[in-house]
């Protein structure tokens, strides 16, 4: 099948770090291999984290580094007025009502100190599965009833077809939080699905969502994920630790203030994905990523 859209999918939680370009540099590189169309789309439906700084830096960043996208909002307003998650709330909400009427949901009223207790790692251990909570009563969350190590399958970019074992982390997990909006699961998915993307760039670390999002799209009638092709790869700095806005790794826009060049941000992506040469721009990156990887038989 051929690779015709993607997407940069950035979370306005936070000020964009250099793990986020890079993100956005295999995107677009790969877009340009496949010509494939880009799509921005930022995940704003987890309101309580969302700041209008966050947002603004996402377009400050891209228009700096010059990273291209061929469909979505152009700034800040014209993405609060027609793009923002919020406006598709109705979409999250026939899946689940589908799920429903499969009896694939169930009830949970569990807080974080539950979960901790419960497991060490938070992991969900199906408390509430069978105590038959109400669906709609307050302050509960929805969760899909997974099967014990239930195998999927992912298209993958250069490996082609591999199957995975849903991860501990991922049995029973949430697709409505307590708030009654979508979780990150359900609404990422249904974004993919109703933009028509086909080809999903993703940090290692979010493997084991892609794999949950996957089980999730094949308890629908109408899957279209099934049709996506994923890349994951892996950021890790000097230290050993991965390079994420979790550990504090300087944003984009703390380097600009400290009077950082785009060129010097480009040659910090190519260090950390260890490009045999440097870099100063997206073509001379597209050139030397796309050249380090196998290739896609797409």
């Amino acid at each position: 099948m051929k690779l015709h859209k993607t997407r940069l999918a950035p979370t306005p939680s936070g000020y964009l770090h250099l793990g986020n370009v890079i993100s956005f540099l295999i995107t677009v590189s790969l877009a340009k291999k496949h010509g494939a169309k880009i799509l921005l789309r930022i995940d704003d439906l987890d309101q309580k984290r969302v700041r209008s700084e966050y947002i603004q830096d996402i377009f400050d960043t891209l228009e700096f580094l010059e990273i291209p996208y061929d469909e979505g909002p152009r700034d800040s307003k014209e993405f609060l007025k027609d793009y923002s998650q919020v406006h598709r709330i109705p979409i999250y909400k026939d899946i689940i009502y589908e799920l429903i009427d499969k009896n694939l949901i169930f009830s949970c009223d569990c807080s974080r100190k539950t979960l901790l207790n419960k497991h060490p790692k938070k992991w969900y251990t199906g408390t509430c599965l069978h105590r038959n909570i109400p669906l709609w009563k307050s302050q509960t969350s929805l969760r899909l009833k997974t099967e014990k190590n239930a195998s999927v399958d992912l298209n993958t970019y250069s490996k082609g077809q591999k199957s995975y074992i849903l991860p501990r982390a991922m049995d029973f997990f949430m697709v409505q939080k307590k708030d009654r909006f979508a979780s990150y699961q359900l609404a990422s998915m249904a974004d993919d699905m109703n933009f028509g993307i086909n080809l999903i760039v993703r940090g290692m670390d979010l493997l084991p969502s892609t794999i949950a999002q996957v089980y999730l799209s094949n308890q629908l009638d109408d899957n279209k994920f099934i049709h996506s092709t994923f890349h994951h790869h892996l950021l890790i700095k000097k230290e050993g630790k991965k390079l994420s806005k979790s550990i504090g790794s300087y944003s984009i826009s703390q380097m600009r203030k400290a009077g950082m060049k785009k060129e010097s941000i480009y040659q910090l992506a190519g260090k950390y994905l260890n490009l045999k040469s440097t870099v100063s721009n997206l073509e001379e990156f597209s050139s030397l990523f796309l050249s380090s990887i196998p290739q896609s038989s797409k």
